[in-house]
């Protein structure tokens, strides 16, 4: 399981993609969104009227559900391990 809170984005990208200059896979592209995700809800945690944070996060969880919905119709294989080394709850 890849700790994405510790990772820095060149760590996620080498360890997903097929090499370091590699960000466009899906699982990376996924990989970077959750980390964003963890972060801007750590934030909305301590400013709750943030409202344009708010806002771009919702944004972000609908890219990321869009990119997951494509892995699991088209690569199952890739989606549940995608799932598993982030351990989303899918």
């Amino acid at each position: 399981m890849l700790d994405i809170m510790e990772a820095t984005n060149k760590d996620i990208i080498k360890e997903l993609g097929d090499n370091e200059n590699d960000s466009g896979k899906s699982e990376v592209q996924i990989a970077l969104f959750t980390k964003r995700i963890k972060s801007l809800t750590n934030h909305l945690k301590n400013n709750k009227k943030d409202h344009h944070t708010k806002y771009g996060l919702l944004k972000l969880i609908n890219k990321r559900k869009k990119l997951l919905s494509y892995l699991k119709n088209n690569e199952v294989v890739r989606y549940q391990s995608i799932i598993k080394k982030l351990n989303l709850r899918k």
